[in-house]
């Protein structure tokens, strides 16, 4: 064995979710295709998880892989979400390193190699850190805000830390991440379960290519809660306190009003605007747990009827078979 023989070049899967990407996906894998010829060490693969959209992205993601081997394509049966989609890439990927990011071009493929370096003993999840996020509508900023908020109370998120789509992970966090099956992922949720470093690196954000972001407000309102309701029970305490302040709230208020009655006798109206007024309040408070609940049991109920994360319709690899 030669004393300078090369060791095997590390594996970094490249996993992106496409939906209406027909007019951007080419341009960032060839960007991915430029910046990895610029490291030596490396080897890579592309997977192209196409979420059934409207357009024509599944055409091109078999044409990429006509043109380049390293491009793997997966075609949802239907159109799951951006985190299952995730899934079912990281259970395609191979590689030593998985990275993840957008189809749309904001994340900058050229920006990978800061977040790869930073993975060591210590560190083995790296987001991308947009710290001047320009293109951002107030709307989604406004979002962001109260994302990063409920994940920090509910899921115990560090405050300093940012997440983003821009993810680079070792191996075995993903193999961690792999063995949640529940129809409802939450990928940060399962990074901060899985991971035991995690920490921002600061990257470029570049403006979108093409088209506009494919997350309307119910799919953003579905994501929350997804996060909330997989990796939490703290909304169901929340509702057990609430519980307990009206109760003693109304044992308080009950007890008010016979000392009070007890005092000036007939001087004392009924109350019945008060009482109505109180029903109303209590009444809400109680459907709306009950709704949460029923969110919570309704999840389980699919769970356990093994209702699946994503279904893969087609590949480019039973394509280039037949």
């Amino acid at each position: 064995m030669e004393k300078n023989q090369k060791l095997k070049d590390r594996l970094i899967s490249f996993v992106i979710p496409c939906y209406n990407s027909s007019k951007t996906i080419e341009s960032v894998v060839r960007q991915i295709d430029d910046v990895m010829k610029t490291r030596e060490g490396y080897e890579y693969e592309v997977i192209l998880v196409n979420d059934n959209p409207p357009d024509d992205t599944w055409r091109i993601i078999k044409d990429l892989h006509q043109k380049n081997p390293k491009v793997t394509g997966l075609c949802m049966s239907h159109n799951f979400g951006q985190h299952n989609a995730l899934m079912a890439g990281y259970r395609k990927a191979k590689g030593d390193i998985i990275v993840s990011l957008d189809d749309d071009g904001q994340n900058p493929p050229s920006e990978v190699f800061k977040l790869v370096d930073r993975l060591n003993g210590n560190t083995n999840v790296v987001y991308g850190d947009y710290t001047d996020d320009k293109f951002a509508s107030g709307f989604r900023k406004l979002g962001s805000d109260f994302n990063d908020w409920t994940a920090t109370w509910l899921l115990n998120k560090p405050k300093e830390l940012y997440f983003s789509s821009y993810i680079a992970t070792t191996r075995e966090v993903i193999d961690q991440v792999n063995r949640y099956t529940g129809p409802y992922p939450f990928v940060d949720g399962l990074m901060l379960r899985s991971g035991s470093g995690i920490v921002n690196q600061n990257v470029d954000h570049q403006k979108r290519q093409e088209g506009q972001s494919g997350y309307s407000l119910s799919k953003l309102l579905n994501l929350w809660a997804n996060g909330f309701t997989a990796f939490s029970v703290k909304p169901l305490r929340i509702g057990a306190l609430l519980g307990a302040i009206c109760a003693g709230f109304g044992f308080l208020f009950s007890l008010f009003v016979v000392i009070q009655k007890l005092i000036y006798q007939d001087a004392v109206d009924a109350g019945w605007s008060s009482i109505i007024c109180i029903m109303m309040i209590l009444g809400g408070l109680i459907l709306l747990m009950l709704g949460l609940i029923g969110e919570y049991v309704g999840r389980i109920y699919l769970t356990m009827n093994s209702t699946p994360q994503y279904i893969i319709f087609e590949t480019t690899e039973s394509d280039s078979q037949s």
